[in-house]
């Protein structure tokens, strides 16, 4: 029951931050904005959050990025890959907000941030009672792959958003999948 009702005051707290960051710059927004919109008292706020970039943080990993570990687990990286753009692009004047946040707290950062602790928790799930293989490249670890992983995919993400998400979550999708798949001197040729 108290887990219920902290997902709910969690919910709460993150569609009124949406709300507030559709109307105003994230950095000017207060917490107890959030929490007069929300319904809930100040307090209430930091029970559940550090800050609003903690929340901001919440809401990707809770709203992007845990749909889509299913489908990662499941090797349905495509079907993945077009639920996050999916998403994204259903709270698109959030997101054209969100990715305005620069410095410390940016956007990009908490997106990186956040994908590669669901990779990194992914591939530590898909080890579970294997036995520990060598790979023939020592640097190929479970680290920098999803860091790797992470920061590509940060890019795709933070280049859609900034250029007003213009192609399709399909198209965004096949263009990473393209240039993940090819060769660099193939797509270089076709430029």
């Amino acid at each position: 029951m108290a887990a219920q009702i902290k997902e709910t005051i969690d919910v709460l707290l993150a569609e009124s931050f949406k709300e507030l960051a559709c109307q105003q710059p994230i950095e000017k927004i207060t917490i107890k904005e959030i929490t007069d919109k929300a319904g809930v008292i100040r307090p209430t706020f930091y029970n559940h959050f550090q800050d609003k970039y903690e929340l901001l943080e919440w809401i990707i990993k809770k709203q992007i990025l845990e749909p889509i570990r299913p489908l990662i687990m499941a090797d349905m990286i495509d079907e993945g890959l077009m639920l996050t753009f999916t998403t994204l692009e259903k709270e698109k004047d959030f997101y054209g907000k969100a990715v305005k946040l620069e410095g410390q707290n940016s956007f990009e950062s908490i997106v990186k941030k956040c994908i590669m602790e669901t990779l990194l928790e992914v591939l530590s799930l898909q080890q579970e009672g294997k036995t520990e293989k060598k790979s023939k490249y020592p640097w190929l670890t479970p680290e920098s792959v999803a860091e790797f992983y992470a920061q590509s995919m940060c890019f795709m993400i933070v280049n859609w958003i900034e250029t007003g998400m213009s192609v399709t979550p399909r198209e965004i999708t096949d263009i990473y999948n393209y240039i993940m798949s090819t060769p660099m001197n193939e797509v270089l040729k076709e430029l």
